[in-house]
């Protein structure tokens, strides 16, 4: 799991280009795809496109650790699922770098410790602002939350348009994938998994 999870600065062997390079890189596109970058509506593209790169791919930069953060153990003897549905989320494909467009339904079974809310949503967010195919986001999801909070059970279901297949290619508007990963009770138990996809569809 380790090729899943990491985050891929860490493995990196060469620094990251500068923002400069970034930018002629943009150029160099323009230009391939039959346009003039030094057009007055192309000008500022480039910087453009560098800015809203960064903003698209930041989840490079965080790790399931870092956005996890703090847990809290006062939870009164709670011990049942915990599940936060339809969580919207945006990605692209690693294969043609389009978008993909979903929502992620993430459930766990607390083991003396819970997680803010807000924080699995997070998660989904991180690993979404990277390339990405659906089957590795919907795996780092899970075991993102099972590593670092160590739950009885993780169970994660994502459900997306792949543009790769509406904008391009095939170009079959409409259709959605779905993807499920389970840990823990989630997987060994099919009961569990059973309740898990019956709570988030009702």
């Amino acid at each position: 799991m380790d090729a899943i999870v990491k985050n891929f600065p860490a493995g990196q062997r060469e620094a990251r280009p500068t923002q400069q390079e970034a930018e002629e890189a943009v150029r160099v596109l323009l230009r391939w795809a039959g346009d003039d970058p030094t057009r007055e509506g192309l000008l500022d593209t480039p910087k453009r496109v560098a800015k809203a790169y960064r903003e698209l791919f930041s989840g490079y930069d965080e790790t399931p650790e870092e956005v996890l953060g703090r847990t809290f153990e006062e939870v009164a003897g709670y011990d049942d699922m915990v599940l936060v549905r339809d969580i919207p989320f945006f990605s692209h494909c690693e294969h043609h770098m389009v978008p993909i467009i979903g929502k992620a339904h993430v459930a766990y079974l607390p083991k003396g410790r819970v997680l803010g809310l807000s924080k699995i949503a997070r998660v989904v967010e991180t690993y979404g602002r990277r390339l990405q195919t659906q089957e590795a986001m919907t795996a780092q999801v899970a075991h993102g939350i099972q590593d670092v909070l160590e739950p009885r059970g993780v169970a994660v279901m994502i459900e997306a348009e792949h543009m790769c297949m509406s904008m391009r290619g095939i170009q079959k508007q409409g259709s959605s994938t779905l993807t499920t990963t389970f840990t823990g009770e989630f997987d060994a138990n099919a009961a569990e998994q059973a309740r898990f996809l019956m709570m988030i569809r009702r």
